[in-house]
């Protein structure tokens, strides 16, 4: 485990729960400073946990019921330290990216593009958009990954780092 300066904006990335939420994933939420839900949250209980250890966003997923879609928008577009991020549950990739996403990115011009959905973890520079795309993988124990997993990060006035990929172990 990487040591983190405080300093820095310590962000917890992760998605598609799918109504499950453990010791693990609470333990790295309550270091963060926020936590980021790409959506498939599954349940108010995971709301519920992560809200209570750590400031925290989210977009629903393909999943959600109406009563977490209230809660949450399908694309959220906010700054942290200077850097734009948007993030969605169906989005894709670079170079793959949905059309919705193609034109939100081509909008709103982020820095960190997030998307969840596909249970497979990637981090992807689009040199094109001037952008990384980040897909945390999937941190619950449904769907047809093997390894859960999520990822963590600090922003310190535009720059991203120590980017790591944190693996929960088996699903």
């Amino acid at each position: 485990m990487q040591k983190y300066n405080k300093d820095l904006k310590q962000i917890l990335l992760l998605s598609d729960t799918h109504s499950y939420i453990d010791e693990r994933i609470l333990f790295y939420a309550e270091k963060a400073d926020e936590v980021w839900h790409a959506g498939d949250i599954g349940s108010q209980e995971v709301i519920d946990k992560l809200s209570a250890v750590s400031n925290f966003r989210a977009v629903y997923g393909n999943i959600d019921n109406q009563s977490v879609r209230v809660q949450f928008p399908e694309n959220l577009f906010f700054e942290v330290e200077g850097v734009k991020v948007l993030m969605t549950h169906i989005g894709g990739y670079p170079p793959k990216y949905n059309s919705r996403s193609i034109q939100l990115i081509n909008e709103n011009k982020p820095r960190i593009f997030i998307s969840g959905h596909s249970h497979i973890l990637k981090v992807i520079p689009d040199k094109k958009r001037n952008l990384i795309h980040m897909n945390p993988g999937a941190a619950g124990i449904y769907g047809f990954h093997k390894i859960r997993t999520m990822l963590r990060f600090s922003i310190d006035k535009e720059k991203i780092e120590n980017l790591e990929v944190i693996e929960l172990g088996n699903k």
